[in-house]
């Protein structure tokens, strides 16, 4: 119990550090800096879905909650704005085009699936339950603290060069991860792939394409934001580095790439995909052909 409030005091703190450096030049609603009142919705949004979801032992919820955190915190800043500009307004919708589309996808497919593995074990312990949905809390902040910064800020800019590559990033990330998602959702409905890995259209390329496609779309929001922070804001740039440090260290490529050892490592075929194939970068297949002697 003790490490697990450990980790859960770490996490709020390190959570209250950015929302104060976030907090520098936003505007006051009325006497609070309006960055750090969107910084503790997903907190409060998580703790409350924890309630129920712990009684009823269930995890089917918690992406959902995260969505939902997602849209309601960018919501909340852009209605409490007293002057939101057209970059705050368009981040506003690109956050919530992206919150629905993935929300709703991984809400149906634990439903299908009627489980969520890495919860097996967690969610029969209290502790451990509220430390995983503090960490959604925290991801939601912190994943979405430069855009944030940039809704609720006082400063606004005319929209220029990085607006414009920015937006270009979003879309380009956001098309691969519906993509990807979509590929390996058709491939795992037929019944004839269910003990194989999936190697056609944007998985011949990279083994988690649909990774690259949400860390290249947060760095789309980056750049659309990074105009508009100032002082210690630009501290909050650390969003897209989190989401990658995230998805390809704890809970995304690290997971799966263990997985799929464990469950196809004495596969042939598995290992040479593996070799020729680009793990997180979409990138032609390496070509392992021995050289003549």
């Amino acid at each position: 119990m003790l490490k697990n409030i450990t980790v859960i005091i770490i996490v709020l703190s390190i959570s209250g550090a950015l929302a104060v450096a976030g907090s520098q030049g936003s505007v006051y609603v009325p006497r609070l800096p309006l960055f750090a009142i969107c910084a503790g919705i997903g907190f409060l949004l998580h703790w409350l879905v924890f309630i129920p979801s712990y009684y009823f032992q269930t995890e089917h919820y918690f992406d959902l909650t995260g969505s939902l955190s997602y849209i309601t915190s960018v919501a909340i800043a852009a209605v409490l704005h007293p002057l939101l500009d057209i970059r705050g307004l368009v981040i506003c919708v690109l956050i919530s085009i992206w919150a629905v589309r993935l929300g709703s996808f991984l809400y149906f497919r634990i439903k299908k699936a009627g489980q969520d593995r890495r919860f097996n074990e967690l969610k029969t312990n209290f502790w451990r339950f509220l430390v995983t949905w503090t960490i959604g809390g925290a991801w939601v902040f912190v994943t979405s603290a430069a855009a944030l910064a940039a809704i609720t800020s006082m400063t606004q800019r005319p929209l220029g060069l990085w607006f414009i590559f920015g937006l270009a990033l979003w879309i380009i990330g956001f098309m691969i991860e519906i993509k990807a998602d979509r590929e390996k959702t058709q491939f795992r409905s037929n019944e004839a792939n269910r003990d194989k890995f999936i190697s056609t259209g944007l998985w011949k390329y990279s083994r988690h394409p649909n990774y690259f496609g949400e860390i290249i779309l947060w760095m789309g929001v980056a750049l659309i934001a990074f105009p508009t922070l100032v002082g210690w804001q630009f501290v909050t740039l650390i969003s897209p580095v989190f989401v990658m440090f995230l998805l390809i260290k704890v809970s995304g490529v690290k997971l799966l790439e263990e997985g799929a050892q464990r469950r196809w490592g004495s596969d042939a075929n598995y290992q040479d995909y593996v070799a020729k194939t680009s793990m997180l970068i979409p990138l032609p297949n390496r070509d392992l052909a021995k050289p003549e002697s």
